[in-house]
């Protein structure tokens, strides 16, 4: 399989679906918004654009599964496997906060390979496949070189669902406003690693999220450079249970500034 020309093959794709979601944002009405769960919103552009992912998709690779969140296709473990979020960032998109995007992870044989994310409303393709280093809109891109978290700014999400850890992840915030630069919450995962990989970031944490928040901007942090692991090395961070993507240089502390979350 030739990673490089099927990446190639996927941006046109992506960018139709995202001239899709910019041309419904802003005309969703309240009615037309479903709550899945508490906090997990859904609407009919999530459910359209992953149906359009998984059309084109599937003819590019017919051999391929799918794992989507919207579950507009039966989802299905198999050595090639697309990890799909039509729309990460749906309340913000919702809500008119511009910030949102496609992510799309392609999984052989168990490892991430390739990864795309789009940031919808600055139209920034981000991608990247195993081996072959990390891309903006065609140009290189790399992790920072930021060596002290005194120096760096952090991404985080909060907390939606699994509320159990707080009290920890509270604490766990009150440290780094005290010890970085500072800390964002943007409300879309995938963008938040994906501006990791080109150094927006120096690092993002969070727990509680699904494969599909993370399995292409895992792809891309890694190779812009950076590492990703869990709170701890046990962790599975491709569930999105818990994760840690950074610059590298950093990630150790960062571990140990986040431990108390563990759940190994």
């Amino acid at each position: 399989m030739q990673l490089k020309e099927l990446c190639q093959q996927c941006l046109p794709i992506i960018n139709e679906v995202g001239a899709f979601i910019r041309q419904e944002w802003g005309s969703v009405t309240d009615q037309a918004v479903e709550t899945k769960s508490r906090n997990s919103l859904v609407s009919y552009v999530d459910k359209t654009a992953e149906a359009m992912l998984v059309e084109k998709l599937g003819q590019l690779l017919p051999e391929a599964t799918f794992l989507t969140e919207e579950d507009t296709v039966e989802n299905q473990d198999s050595p090639l496997r697309w990890i799909i979020d039509p729309l990460d960032g749906t309340t913000n998109f919702l809500y008119g906060i511009p910030i949102f995007a496609i992510s799309v992870g392609l999984e052989k044989d168990g490892e991430l390979v390739l990864g795309i994310v789009q940031e919808v409303v600055r139209q920034e393709n981000f991608y990247a496949w195993k081996d072959g280093g990390a891309y903006c809109n065609g140009t290189p891109i790399r992790v920072s070189n930021r060596e002290s978290l005194t120096d760096s700014l952090l991404a985080t999400g909060f907390p939606y669902y699994d509320f159990e850890r707080t009290d920890d992840y509270l604490q766990v915030l009150a440290h780094f406003m005290q010890e970085t630069r500072g800390l964002r919450r943007l409300g879309a995962a995938a963008v938040d690693l994906a501006f990791v990989a080109c150094g927006r970031f120096d690092a993002f944490f969070e727990y509680a999220l699904h494969p599909w928040d993370v399995a292409a901007g895992i792809v891309l942090v890694r190779e812009a450079g950076g590492t990703v692991s869990g709170f701890s090395a046990k962790a599975d961070y491709k569930t999105g249970v818990e994760i840690i993507a950074s610059n590298g240089r950093i990630h150790q502390a960062m571990q140990e500034s986040t431990k108390s979350l563990a759940r190994d």
